[in-house]
């Protein structure tokens, strides 16, 4: 057993799986957490590194869901939390089932903050721990065709600076917001946009680099850090750039039928 122990949750693929494979090669512990099962074989590949790693697959949209990770744990300190699990949705807004949508917002918000409740109320009473929220620069857009993620994004990004002020004075605690931009994952199909131009570009970010960037920000102490230098001039025009405009060029990338490969 390790001494340090670590929780990876949206690890089956992706930035996830590259986070898990970070925190193993540094000598964590980890439970990894997915709703599917491929999260089992992520679990074998991660276990190479020689660390004990425990698979959990569970609905992170729900409390229970989230309280049975935590009761996996077993009463483990947990001294670093990845909460990257999410899910993403395209087409438009009025076309989408109330139960796609809900499973966005539950998950993404829902879920992601009473797992962030449960995991730093313990770390801030000891004075140490190690949390890295994935939020994106998706949160600085609004979303055409894609309104309903970009919206929980922007609540994450928010949500994450405003708790950093609320912790300023608990000393040993780090927690860092990773904002990346579209990421070659499985994202794109499971929210069904590969009939979109940004489902089906080929130039998207590698997951490895994003997730490196996170976590050397994260083991910083950085509060932020906007993965890949198109991604931060794209950042920083959204502060500029009227909303109507970014909701046009968004609808760009994302309505339906826009794919060009």
């Amino acid at each position: 057993m390790a001494d340090k122990f670590a929780i990876v949750t949206g690890a089956s693929t992706g930035i996830g799986f590259e986070l898990a494979t970070l925190a193993a090669k540094d000598g964590y512990d980890l439970i990894v957490v997915a709703n599917e099962n491929l999260i089992e074989a992520a679990a074998t590949d991660l276990r190479q590194f020689g660390t004990q790693v425990q698979a959990v697959e569970a609905d992170l949209s729900t409390l229970e869901g989230v309280d049975s990770v935590l009761a996996a744990a077993g009463g483990r300190q947990i001294d670093l939390l990845c909460a990257n699990a999410g899910h993403g949705l395209g087409k438009g807004f009025l076309d989408q089932e109330v139960k796609d949508w809900r499973l966005v917002v539950d998950t993404n918000i829902t879920g992601t903050l009473y797992l962030l409740q449960r995991v730093l109320k313990p770390m801030v009473a000891r004075d140490a721990g190690k949390v890295l929220v994935t939020g994106s620069i998706a949160g600085f857009i609004p979303g055409s065709f894609q309104a309903v993620y970009n919206g929980t994004k922007a609540f994450i990004d928010s949500f994450v600076a405003a708790i950093q002020d609320e912790l300023k004075d608990a000393k040993g605690v780090t927690l860092t917001n990773l904002l990346p931009g579209p990421t070659d994952t499985e994202f794109f199909a499971r929210g069904d946009m590969m009939d979109t131009d940004v489902g089906t570009d080929p130039k998207k970010d590698d997951p490895a680099k994003v997730a490196r960037d996170g976590w050397d920000a994260l083991m910083s102490g950085k509060a932020s850090i906007v993965s890949g230098w198109k991604n931060k001039l794209q950042a920083a025009a959204a502060h500029i750039v009227p909303d109507a405009v970014l909701a046009s060029q968004h609808r760009g990338m994302a309505e339906p039928g826009t794919a060009k490969n």
